[in-house]
């Protein structure tokens, strides 16, 4: 259930997993490598991850014992159920979303509750509220912008469920940078919340495995219990904070990528047998009829996507990473075959389609 695609010795371009296309700037990656040679491999890391959270605590104005760093935001989220879960202590949870919440939530024995979206993946703040009263959850996990469908929660709905929400919530902010828009400012207004974010996308780190929660120091504190001594590596630490400090020179390609997922969506939107939701993050989801021929079409041009057509909720949907733009050109050749293969031409879209695609519903 998790969201690798897996190994697959024919994907030439590997389009499955949301991560960053390319390399990080030469100076940045100058830097990293002349840090990693001060490392001391027969050290233990710095238990404490001081020097990385005095910089995320700067950064967002809280306190360093309001932040948490993790083996990547995952360790973060499973240690987040943990302490606010176990047996008959319900999770809620956005569905369709990230499916590892599932998993984390049975992994603290808990009674793991999907709260449905709309049926063009939109969150509605009464309907999930009511499903937390409803089980009497002890947590509640948000995506925002959401994993797979790219569909955000809006600023007042999200307000709106933390001034009523009765437990505590966790909102994972994993593709946030794609976003621009974050609940970080809100901590210390709402106190059960709970921001987790990630060095794994925009920051293009996913082989350090790195991510941080920022939270209430006595929520911190609790967290802090589940997680085992040394659970961070100082390669990975070493890594992340440098790309933080860095984070204006990192971040730069993030207009360009969310440009190219725009351009890419218009050009999907042309296509009748291709139907293509809206996204604030650096991935598309579209939903096709014959979802066979495309992964078909796309196995043959080794592209490796994210196929979700056989859950219930996202039939004959599949997620496709922004990648570079000579890789976004070879999956528009594809999804152009499967267009023609289906209806033998080409049509502009309608109308709907094209309000929908301008983003005023996000």
């Amino acid at each position: 259930m998790g969201e690798a695609m897996g190994a697959d010795p024919v994907c030439f371009y590997k389009l499955d997993a949301n991560e960053r296309p390319g390399q990080l700037p030469a100076p940045v990656r100058r830097e990293i490598l002349a840090r990693l040679k001060q490392v001391e491999s027969t050290r233990y890391p710095d238990s404490s991850e001081a020097n990385l959270r005095k910089l995320l605590a700067d950064a967002y104005q809280v306190a360093a014992n309001q932040v948490l760093v993790g083996n990547g935001s995952s360790e973060l989220i499973a240690a987040v159920c943990a302490t606010f879960g176990g047996s008959g202590r319900p999770v809620v949870y956005q569905w369709p979303s990230f499916s590892m919440y599932p998993v984390y939530a049975a992994m603290a024995d808990s009674p793991a509750v999907a709260a449905p979206l709309t049926k063009y993946f939109e969150l509605l703040p009464k309907a999930i509220l009511a499903r937390v009263r409803q089980v009497r959850a002890k947590l509640l996990i948000l995506c925002n912008p959401n994993n797979p469908t790219g569909t955000v929660i809006p600023p007042a709905s999200l307000r709106n469920i933390l001034e009523q929400c009765p437990c505590p919530v966790l909102v994972d902010e994993a593709y946030m940078e794609f976003y621009g828009t974050s609940c970080t400012s809100w901590l210390a207004e709402f106190p059960q919340l709970m921001v987790v974010r990630t060095f794994s996308k925009a920051y293009g780190l996913a082989a350090a495995r790195a991510g941080y929660l920022l939270a209430s120091p006595e929520i911190c504190a609790a967290i802090g219990k589940r997680l085992l001594p040394y659970h961070n590596n100082a390669f990975s630490l070493t890594a992340a904070e440098v790309c933080f400090r860095q984070r204006d020179l990192v971040l730069k390609a993030i207009p360009g990528l969310v440009g190219r997922r725009e351009e890419m969506a218009r050009a999907i939107d042309k296509l009748p047998a291709v139907e293509v939701f809206p996204s604030a993050a650096n991935f598309l989801l579209i939903r096709v009829e014959k979802p066979e021929l495309l992964q078909e079409i796309l196995t043959f041009n080794h592209i490796g996507v994210r196929d979700f057509s056989s859950v219930p909720e996202l039939k004959g949907c599949l997620r496709i990473t922004v990648g570079a733009r000579s890789e976004q050109t070879r999956v528009l050749q594809s999804l152009r075959v499967y267009n023609e293969r289906v209806t033998g031409r080409e049509h502009e879209p309608c109308a709907t389609r094209s309000r929908r695609l301008s983003g005023k519903d996000l």
